[in-house]
């Protein structure tokens, strides 16, 4: 069974996911680029029971409810965006890649919300497939 460990910048949340991501995708919405401050945002998405806090982390692990019911957890010392939940996904967290000490097992196989990337960061012409804010299924 695929193992890989991750954490914040600073240390203080370290955690583990098992097994394989059910999906990796790039989001292009504006929360996603708001709380990452980046022009898109990679996410693996997991069951939520293969996904463990290590040692302390818990006390370093900050969570802000968004507008439209998501949890979004972070690094209470260093900001580190880390973890993404919503309830029309229940049982199933979302790992930003970037905090992945290894490769998540998956290439990115869809770009959701890319009708909504900005002007300044066209999507690329990748063949990955599309999904906008109107088709209202998306992995993320």
């Amino acid at each position: 069974m695929r193992v890989v460990e991750g954490g914040c910048s600073c240390g203080a949340v370290r955690f583990r996911v098992q097994g394989e991501p059910r999906f990796v995708s790039y989001c292009h919405c504006e929360n996603c680029r708001r709380a990452h401050g980046a022009g898109a945002v990679e996410w693996a998405g997991y069951e939520q029971a293969s996904m463990q806090l290590l040692e302390q982390s818990e006390a370093a692990l900050a969570r802000w409810q968004t507008p439209t019911g998501a949890t979004r957890r972070f690094c209470r010392n260093c900001g580190s965006p880390l973890f993404f939940g919503a309830p029309r996904w229940p049982g199933e967290v979302h790992v930003a890649v970037a905090a992945l000490d290894a490769d998540p097992g998956k290439l990115p196989s869809v770009r959701v919300y890319a009708d909504r990337a900005p002007a300044w960061l066209p999507v690329p012409q990748d063949g990955l497939p599309r999904l906008g804010g109107e088709d209202g299924v998306s992995p993320l």
